[in-house]
């Protein structure tokens, strides 16, 4: 089947898109796609196609690339948008123009739109023993996924089937002019050394090395997979309403997780912590048995990455944000209307009077006239309702000196009429 066939059959699935964009630096792999999109979309009925330029402006040749990138899509006519891009510091430069290109992408990916990027069968190959150096689990083993969401759109890598040699015999065969980036030849860098000296001595001794390397990483994204697919059935029994409606906040029952072995549950929260924080290395676990396994009267907590799982009672927490930081005490002279509190959220106060009344945190020593009831201390109450641990010091309250005249969010408990409607904070964003 010839390049063009294969390519066509990989975009199949998205030959519906609102428009396809394509990553192109210059280089010879995205020079290939460009060339052979542009005479697909003559023959067929396909959407739009545009491309984008990543400026980095590391190389003294970058706006060269950039001006060769105008005249190859100006003869083509496809329409080009160069974006300059300013690379952060760091200690892996790779990284981080990795970082900023994809960055470039996703803010200019529309609704609907897919971003086709070149990476090859032997980038599939180099990203597998790049990362099972680097001791990766499953998940990064799996390597380049054919496609993910990214933004508003869609990612897709439509030639992660085909050779590096196969895309360069095509371009020279073509008469297609490329630009060389002189750093691809740097042996500074890990993957340049993995391409450079250590496949093709894999090659010498094997030569199927990169396809069998890169089926590999086809059969570990298959068990990924199913991995994927476990760990939301597990989650499924764990991940049932939460006892405070009002606290918005990630949270699972901790007994069906329990029930689990150990490398379930490992996979289960892997699934629930992935799109919130960096997933802790294989020693850092410890910090999880510890947390699931502390007494019962506990308050134990794991720290992760900008982030902390809590556990109260039989139930686990994910806090970041505001929620890692203590509040200050509120400094508010008018109680009427939505009153912003500085780390703490929003509070309304219905049916209270002018009399002496404050807004306030728990300090300990606190009461209340329970309806009813007669007087509580303020903890014996908190503990009645199962109100977890780390809501309690930022918990608004409504005093008159060190008698608490109503507690946010949960009702009219001294019969004064006075109710609190407390919003509180949802974590720096990450979590909301």
């Amino acid at each position: 089947m010839s390049l063009e066939s294969r390519l066509l059959t990989a975009l199949i699935p998205q030959r519906h898109a609102r428009a396809w964009r394509i990553a192109y630096s210059g280089g010879l792999d995205s020079c290939v796609l460009l060339h052979l999109l542009a005479r697909l979309t003559r023959a067929q009925p396909l959407p739009p196609i545009s491309a984008i330029h990543v400026h980095h402006g590391l190389q003294s040749g970058a706006d060269a690339w950039a001006d060769h990138c105008r005249e190859t899509c100006r003869a083509l006519g496809v329409p080009l948008e160069v974006a300059r891009v300013r690379v952060a510091a760091s200690a892996s430069l790779e990284n981080a123009a990795r970082e900023a290109r994809y960055a470039a992408f996703e803010t200019r990916l529309g609704d609907g739109e897919v971003l086709l990027t070149a990476q090859h069968r032997d980038d599939q190959a180099e990203t597998l023993l790049f990362r099972l150096l680097r001791g990766a689990g499953l998940k990064g083993l799996a390597a380049m996924s054919p496609t993910r969401a990214l933004g508003r759109g869609l990612l897709l890598r439509p030639l992660l089937g085909v050779g590096r040699g196969e895309l360069e015999a095509w371009a020279r065969a073509e008469g297609l002019s490329w630009v060389e980036d002189p750093s691809n030849a740097s042996l500074d860098y890990s993957r340049n050394y993995l391409r450079h000296q250590i496949i093709p001595a894999f090659e010498q001794r094997w030569p199927a090395a990169v396809p069998a390397i890169a089926r590999a990483a086809g059969h570990l994204a298959e068990a990924q997979g199913l991995l994927d697919e476990l760990a939301e059935l597990d989650l499924a029994s764990a991940a049932t309403p939460s006892p405070f409606a009002w606290l918005e906040l990630p949270s699972l029952a901790l007994e069906p997780l329990r029930a689990l072995s150990d490398a379930r549950q490992r996979n289960a929260l892997r699934q629930w912590l992935r799109p919130h924080v960096q997933l802790p290395d294989a020693d850092h676990w410890a910090g999880w048995c510890d947390l699931r396994d502390a007494a019962a009267d506990a308050a134990p907590v794991w720290r992760l990455d900008q982030a902390e799982l809590r556990r109260a009672g039989e139930r686990l927490w994910l806090l970041d944000g505001a929620w890692l930081k203590t509040p200050p005490e509120p400094s508010v002279s008018n109680l009427h209307g939505e009153i912003e509190l500085v780390g703490n959220g929003r509070v309304r106060i219905t049916g209270a009077g002018g009399d002496a009344l404050r807004l306030g945190y728990r300090q300990g020593g606190e009461w209340l006239q329970l309806a009813g009831r007669g007087r509580r201390d303020l903890k014996r109450v908190l503990n009645e309702r199962g109100i977890p641990g780390f809501v309690r010091p930022r918990l608004p309250l409504l005093l008159r000196r060190n008698e608490v005249v109503a507690v946010a969010n949960l009702g009219d408990l001294t019969g004064s009429g006075i109710f609190l409607d407390w919003s509180p904070p949802t974590g720096d964003g990450r979590l909301s």
